[in-house]
């Protein structure tokens, strides 16, 4: 894991791949507030809903959060080789839970999300972190298009999996369940994937004393996160302790990652278990040749939350009143 946006001195470039979903749009506003981070690009991929949704929902959040000129590029529409799993029972059908964000003014940018991950990452080699917090489908293909991505990227940050449990079946978590052929292509490509799972995000809940910072951030608190937060279902939304914010720690892991205990381990990924598909098969006393993986299991819930809101409250919208 390379160094945090303190340590460096100058933001850290980021591409992210993902789902927007709510908890995609938290993490998307958090690297446009972040100043340790520069959001260069983001690239989507079909998984909370569909890949015209949550394209749109990337360009809507962008534009709220003051950031309309970061490209949008779309990718891959279903998975590798099984049928569409979506999320739409926890994100709702426009996939941001309550929230109802006009259309952005903005138009996805030309081309496939892979061979922008390609040309764009292998334009500055050894510059780029690479954050997916959806399905693997884009990342599969452009390892297996230009295996030497893993050599060129500066770090290589994923949400998703488990150590121990799943969150979709006992096994899995969502988004390698939705799509384990292009995890297990991942986990196997040659470099190492930092592992930030349901076993530090579901640490990292927004409860009532959050909400109640949330509701002092302007529009964007009262157009997008109440609303994503209030409109969460699924077991563990709204639990006593509040909806856990998955995607927005994988950054936060990227910003500051003094935050998170890491331990290297070997991840295989499932693919043919009758009851243990998408099963990230976590090994922590493998060889320690064998390890591709730097798994997150603890994280300073307190303090992520005081650098996830400081990060908020740095978004123009967060000062302006909502319009509702």
């Amino acid at each position: 894991m390379t160094d945090g946006a303190a340590e460096r001195g100058t933001p850290a470039r980021v591409l992210l791949d993902c789902d927007p979903g709510i908890d995609d749009a938290f993490a998307i506003v958090f690297g446009c507030g972040h100043p340790g981070l520069d959001l260069a690009g983001l690239t989507t991929v079909s998984g909370n809903v569909n890949l015209g949704t949550v394209t749109g929902n990337a360009l809507s959040v962008l534009e709220l959060a003051g950031r309309p000129d970061v490209p949008v590029v779309p990718g891959s529409a279903r998975p590798l080789l099984r049928p569409t799993l979506d999320a739409r029972e926890v994100h709702g059908e426009g996939g941001l839970g309550a929230a109802r964000l006009p259309a952005a003014q903005a138009r996805p940018a030309p081309g496939h999300a892979v061979d922008y991950l390609i040309d764009t990452i292998g334009a500055a080699p050894g510059e780029i972190t690479l954050v997916a917090t959806g399905p693997l489908t884009n990342i599969a293909l452009a390892v297996r298009r230009e295996p030497r991505l893993t050599g060129w990227v500066r770090d290589f940050v994923i949400m998703g999996g488990s150590a121990g449990r799943g969150n979709v079946t006992p096994a899995a978590e969502f988004n390698i369940a939705a799509d384990p052929e292009a995890a297990a292509i991942v986990f196997e490509a040659g470099w190492r994937v930092t592992m930030v799972g349901l076993d530090v995000t579901l640490q990292a809940r927004a409860g009532p004393d959050v909400q109640d910072r949330i509701r002092k951030l302007g529009r964007l608190g009262a157009d997008l996160l109440l609303p994503g937060l209030l409109g969460y279902r699924g077991e563990h939304a709204q639990a006593a302790g509040g909806a856990p914010v998955h995607d927005v720690c994988a950054l936060a892991l990227v910003a500051e990652p003094g935050l998170f205990g890491c331990a290297p381990a070997r991840v295989d990924v499932e693919t043919a278990g009758r009851w243990t598909s998408g099963m990230t098969v976590t090994d922590f006393t493998a060889d320690p040749a064998a390890r591709n993986a730097l798994v997150a299991m603890t994280v300073d819930v307190p303090a992520f939350w005081d650098l996830v809101l400081d990060a908020y409250a740095a978004i123009p919208a967060a000062a302006t009143a909502s319009r509702s």
